[in-house]
């Protein structure tokens, strides 16, 4: 059985290089938690607050943040591998460089973030909010896109083949250099008036 955590606050505690494996903490509150290094693996954190926690160049594999609020962490060379963080938010946050690489993201807010050259491959982000993003240069490929909120995000240089971009209206972001694929280009041109022949 997984150890059980609930409802405790956790405070200026140094968890560096911490090894998570298998915990689970449920409406946990993490202020002020260095979790530089650390690395979880089969943990879930469900409903959880972190405030100013550093996930500096941390490890997650298979494990869930699900509807957490993300407030002024720092996510610097963070790596997500397979990792469930649906319907959790990230405010004012410092994402970068980030790297997700498969799970489902699916209804995460990302709304303003600053996600310049991060990484996210063959995840899920259905109906995420990436409102007024900046993922320019990101590497944004085999994503689920579907239903999310991408109006005035910046894609300017951004590698966005094989993602589903059913959602984006390419006259509402920033798109110059953005590279997609031949798919791809086809729906885009339908989705601007063009008719293809």
């Amino acid at each position: 059985m997984p150890e059980l955590t609930e409802d405790e606050t956790f405070r200026n505690e140094d968890w560096y290089g911490e090894e998570l494996v298998e915990r689970h903490f449920v409406r946990c509150t993490f202020l002020d938690v260095d979790l530089t290094e650390a690395v979880s693996r089969g943990a879930v954190f469900d409903g959880c607050t972190f405030g100013n926690v550093r996930f500096n160049s941390s490890r997650h594999t298979d494990s869930a943040f699900t509807r957490c609020t993300f407030q002024r962490c720092n996510l610097f060379e963070a790596e997500f591998t397979g990792c469930k963080l649906v319907g959790s938010t990230f405010a004012q946050c410092d994402l970068r460089p980030l790297t997700v690489t498969g799970g489902d993201w699916s209804f995460v807010g990302l709304p303003g973030a600053d996600l310049r050259g991060v990484r996210v491959i063959d995840a899920r982000m259905r109906e995420a909010d990436l409102t007024a993003a900046n993922l320019t240069g990101a590497t944004v490929t085999g994503v689920d896109l579907s239903g999310a909120q991408l109006h005035r995000s910046r894609l300017s240089g951004a590698d966005l083949r094989g993602s589903d971009l059913s959602a984006l209206d390419p006259t509402a972001v920033e798109r110059a250099g953005a590279i997609v694929d031949a798919t791809q280009a086809m729906a885009i041109a339908q989705a601007l008036g063009f008719e293809i022949r």
